[in-house]
């Protein structure tokens, strides 16, 4: 079976599908590879590094012509399609519930598509979660951005001019980026408080040397792994039991996604307008609407002398240990669906059913 590796052409974007290390491991196990020219060289992976292992260097159009599976970080553009063949399969991050125009014109191609980004949330799938690996670097380069952006350093430093106390940092939503969030910021110095709809993740937040402010919720707390949006209610409630810690807050980061829906707004305008001044704010919700009320996509909104940087960040800016964690994740997840370079196509299986979204023309998932 022939893999071929595209060239990300999204703008920003510096990450790569597969590193040399896994295009090894693919051809050990008996695919054939093929790398569009220069795809990894923003991820520091020269046409050399892949060529030594024995990948096949090729241009785009040899690359979609060769191969049986389409390997992309992100969704497949207009561009990519006009050369999808039949029969070939695609895999990415498709967005499916909320890219159904996408999803209809791979099926109008008589093409078969894999959504990385509807991996079912249970502990097989682990190793082929590239929302969680992917989202584990987010949550570290969020705490270093906001440092950087900040006035303030983290920790407490004791000096011969006087003492210097330490930073507060409040990580809104405790999934795999926030506790990323709340251990760099441990490690730095600050001193710590989470919230999280879930009440299972005050556990997880105290493990970490971090406060967990408990909001009551009445309501089902999670589905399928992923926190499940919030009442009025609740969201009064958080409101209430964080605003204090909110407006004594140097830097916050906020993470709070709910798949294939619109981002939860957690931080209001008026409450930015509370906060100290010279705190910043690093929404990484910001591609779907933003935690924070003001937030704006890859723009800095400065409100009352409070920074607010909406942003997706941090794979695409650490793209070589992005690639290679995202790489190990594709691996893991074509050898589950294959045996012996053969799909097996196991729609009783959990892991295929809900990752299978366009079977030969039939859209399956919507």
């Amino acid at each position: 079976m022939k893999i071929g590796i595209l060239k990300e052409t999204r703008k920003g974007e510096k990450r790569v599908s597969l590193s040399p290390i896994i295009a090894k491991q693919f051809i050990s196990k008996g695919f054939e590879v093929f790398i569009e020219e220069d795809a990894g060289l923003n991820s520091s992976y020269k046409n050399s590094d892949f060529k030594n292992i024995g990948a096949a260097i090729e241009k785009r159009g040899v690359v979609f012509k060769e191969s049986d599976i389409l390997l992309k970080i992100n969704p497949f553009d207009e561009d990519d399609l006009k050369l999808v063949n039949k029969g070939q399969v695609l895999i990415s991050q498709l967005y499916h519930k909320s890219n159904t125009k996408l999803i209809e014109a791979i099926a109008s191609k008589n093409a078969t598509a894999f959504s990385l980004d509807a991996m079912p949330r249970i502990s097989r799938a682990q190793d082929m979660d590239v929302l969680s690996s992917q989202n584990n670097l987010a949550g570290y380069k969020a705490v270093i951005l906001g440092a950087y952006e900040m006035t303030k350093i983290f920790p407490l430093m004791m000096t011969a001019a006087g003492t210097i106390t330490p930073s507060k940092v409040l990580v809104y939503g405790v999934g795999v980026a926030g506790l990323q969030a709340i251990a760099t910021a441990k490690r730095l110095g600050a001193v710590v408080e989470a919230t999280d709809i879930r009440s299972e993740t005050k556990e997880q937040t105290e493990s970490l040397g971090a406060k967990f402010i408990s909001v009551k919720n009445e309501g089902e707390e999670s589905q399928g792994g992923y926190a499940k949006e919030a009442s009025d209610g609740y969201a009064e409630r958080q409101k209430a039991a964080v605003n204090k810690s909110l407006f004594q807050a140097d830097l916050v980061v906020t993470t709070a996604n709910i798949p294939g829906r619109k981002a939860p707004i957690l931080i209001t305008e008026d409450q930015v307008l509370q906060m100290k001044n010279g705190a910043v704010i690093i929404d990484l919700a910001a591609a779907q609407g933003g935690n924070c009320e003001v937030s704006k996509l890859n723009k800095t909104v400065i409100k009352n002398g409070v920074k607010v940087i909406g942003t997706t960040i941090a794979p695409e800016s650490v793209s070589t240990n992005a690639s290679e964690l995202f790489a190990k994740n594709i691996f893991n997840f074509i050898i589950h669906l294959t045996k012996d370079g053969v799909f097996q196509w196991d729609l009783e299986e959990e892991i295929t059913d809900e990752t299978l979204i366009v079977k030969d023309g039939i859209i399956r998932k919507k």
